[in-house]
């Protein structure tokens, strides 16, 4: 038996291990191992960024802000996009005093073209290079909100202005290569399709519906985009976090009920990961020396894992490309 059979065997067999641990060492003991374990791994990687710039979006909160730590630590000038400029400066001043490195803050409301497009040119005014990319913003469950553009809204936060973001900082991406372009996608997209019909949700919408289908785009966005950059040096990663405790599930209560919030959080406390462990896999998509090899996959837990077969369909990911170069506005 392989390394990575026992790895799998483990998995498909983890309800019967609790089981049996629960019954050798007590249910507490148990609950305790079994939180130890939903941590997941932490990159290893000791790799510097000295003179790297790296742009992250949603990062004054969550998981953003502990990827927006470590790689200041590794010695990369931060260049911190956030919707929430206050909560920003505050982020920003703390990593700061803790590593000594430049912190940049920009506003950026991904709901909305125009704030998406001026800071696209700002950034291209005051940031000659960009070395690491990380789409990590976004909205989960919300109620049936648009952007300011008429987007579905966690299609347009997720996708669509991150597509954008992305497409008019590829230039300086280019020049500055090697670099990355890492999107912080959820193993949701296994539950999700690409709603061709109604891609906003304007017939019937179904909050978790619409967020898997944003997290499926990520994926699909991923794959098309490293096709198009072959032989740029410019290469491209999709991941989930993990189920992590952080501010995404504050809107459930609107979209489903008041019970299911308040369980999500209650039971987060105990089993979902902390932000320092759910940032591990963007930090490791960011930083680890042997992708730089590889391009267009998928990780979850700091490693390369299979994604759901809609996530591979190529025709798919070019009808996502062509009909979001539409919806932004662009001229390819």
């Amino acid at each position: 038996m392989t390394w990575t059979d026992f790895v799998e065997w483990l998995d498909q067999n983890k309800v019967v291990l609790i089981a049996v641990t629960c019954t050798v060492v007590g249910v507490s003991g148990c609950l305790v191992g079994l939180r130890v374990w939903l941590q997941g791994p932490k990159c290893k990687s000791k790799a510097r960024l000295d003179g790297k710039t790296v742009i992250i979006t949603g990062s004054n909160t969550g998981i953003g802000k502990e990827t927006a730590r470590d790689l200041s630590r590794r010695g990369a000038r931060l260049v911190m996009l956030c919707r929430d400029l206050q909560k920003a400066r505050v982020a920003a001043e703390e990593i700061h005093q803790e590593t000594g490195n430049i912190v940049v803050v920009h506003h950026l409301d991904l709901a909305s073209l125009q704030s998406i497009r001026n800071t696209a040119e700002t950034l291209r005014d005051t940031e000659p290079n960009v070395h690491i990319l990380i789409n990590n913003a976004g909205v989960m469950m919300c109620p049936r909100w648009e952007t300011k553009d008429g987007f579905e809204m966690q299609l347009g936060t997720n996708h669509l202005g991150h597509f954008l973001l992305t497409m008019l900082l590829l230039d300086r991406l280019k020049a500055s290569a090697p670099s990355r372009i890492v999107n912080v996608s959820s193993i949701a997209h296994t539950q999700g399709r690409m709603h061709w019909e109604d891609l906003h949700f304007k017939e019937s919408y179904d909050a978790k519906d619409s967020y898997c289908q944003s997290k499926l785009a990520n994926l699909l966005f991923t794959r098309e985009l490293a096709k198009r950059l072959q032989g740029t040096n410019v290469t491209t990663y999709a991941l989930h976090p993990g189920v992590v405790q952080t501010e995404l599930g504050r809107h459930i209560h609107q979209s489903v009920n008041g019970f299911i919030h308040w369980a999500f959080h209650f039971f987060g406390n105990f089993f979902f990961k902390t932000v320092t462990r759910g940032a591990q896999t963007t930090i490791y998509c960011a930083v680890d020396e042997p992708l730089a090899n590889q391009t267009g996959k998928y990780y979850s837990d700091c490693a390369e894992k299979q994604p759901h077969p809609l996530a591979l369909c190529d025709e798919d990911a070019r009808r996502l490309w062509d009909l979001s170069v539409q919806l932004v506005g662009l001229e390819v």
